[in-house]
């Protein structure tokens, strides 16, 4: 990830963004993943061998029954798969489904309490680069299975859905998600694949100081396959970007992340600072309404509201040509009987590895 050179960031701006890339959660890129492969054991039992997105190799013993989730994007994918039932425990940040509020927690992204994680004996642990990898090793190391995931892409999505999908048992599940997931991407492919004119689009996360969305992220993919041009595609991941830069770059259209960032339910904070910051009033986006709100989680996770993402950014950009397609939300199986806050965490975390790295 290219950083620019980063001024003192005020404490509330620099909370807001910390927590933003954790949703997302991913500074390093997969290893591609290997195919789970499952077999019976001699005892008759189940063993599912994988190759997770660090690169290890994990070996899962019988079918879990006591999952912990340690990111937001794995425990949507288990609440999709209809797993509800075997979920323990939740990080502090994982808020969809609503449901997930009656769950334990056991910390945040980098504070996850190791007790708290023992008491809860679990048998699988879903993690993510966010939780750092001096906790994975320590989860590693008193002899509990952990298996990380790190979505960069949509593809790699659906591909954490069939991978837990075999972990689990439910693979019929899985499949039929990932049928259901891609049926809706190729809707959207089909409705923007003979556009002639494609809209410049800057996807802005933050504003003080203007943090905005460059290639290899979630949301230049969304804005690309939802037929638009990502203003800021020559950038390398999330990027800060001068006031002057974004008034020359004049993108058509504007996405902001949603959210305030600090706990004020309904106030936009980046929305209200777009359409009334004196400088920006030239802006065509601005002058013409062309600013628009979208939920900060559901634009940042890589789980299956995604395509949801997907669908609404597509909806935006060409109204035409979607006006009779409306965006669903993603089906969530159930069981018989970064908001900017969470997407901030990890943008300390992805500092820390950056700055690490360049020791």
């Amino acid at each position: 990830m290219v950083m620019r050179s980063i001024r003192l960031i005020p404490p509330v701006s620099f909370l807001i963004l910390l927590l933003l890339l954790a949703a997302a959660a991913g500074a390093v890129p997969p290893t591609p993943g290997v195919p789970p492969v499952a077999m019976e054991t001699a005892d008759g039992g189940r063993s599912v061998t994988l190759t997770d997105d660090l690169g290890e190799t994990v070996v899962i013993e019988g079918t879990p029954q006591r999952i912990i989730s340690l990111a937001p994007s794995n425990t949507e994918i288990l609440y999709a798969l209809g797993l509800e039932d075997r979920v323990v425990a939740v990080t502090d940040y994982c808020d969809y489904p609503p449901e997930t509020a009656g769950k334990p927690t056991v910390g945040g992204f980098s504070t996850v309490n190791i007790e708290k994680v023992i008491v809860m004996n679990p048998d699988l642990i879903l993690a993510a680069p966010a939780n750092t990898e001096e906790i994975i090793d320590r989860l590693r190391s008193l002899g509990l299975t952990v298996v990380t995931l790190d979505p960069q892409a949509i593809e790699d999505v659906l591909h954490e859905i069939e991978l837990l999908g075999r972990v689990t048992g439910n693979e019929a599940e899985a499949s039929a998600l990932v049928d259901e997931l891609r049926a809706r991407i190729d809707a959207v492919a089909a409705g923007t694949g003979n556009l002639t004119e494609r809209p410049s689009v800057a996807h802005v996360i933050w504003y003080d100081p203007l943090w905005v969305s460059g290639r290899d992220t979630f949301q230049d993919e969304v804005i690309t396959l939802a037929g638009g041009i990502n203003a800021f595609g020559s950038l390398e991941g999330w990027s800060i970007v001068s006031l002057e830069e974004f008034i020359t770059t004049d993108p058509d259209c504007i996405l902001v992340s949603s959210g305030s960032g600090m706990g004020q339910e309904g106030y936009d904070a980046v929305y209200n600072y777009i359409v009334n910051e004196p400088r920006l009033q030239n802006l065509d986006a601005v002058r013409e309404g062309r600013v628009y709100v979208v939920d900060a989680d559901v634009v940042s996770r890589g789980g299956p509201r995604i395509v949801d993402a997907l669908e609404e950014v597509a909806a935006i950009l060409h109204p035409d040509q979607f006006e009779t397609f409306s965006p669903k939300e993603t089906t969530v199986a159930r069981s018989p009987g970064f908001n900017v806050i969470t997407l901030a965490c990890a943008l300390l975390v992805l500092l820390l590895i950056h700055e690490r790295g360049r020791k």
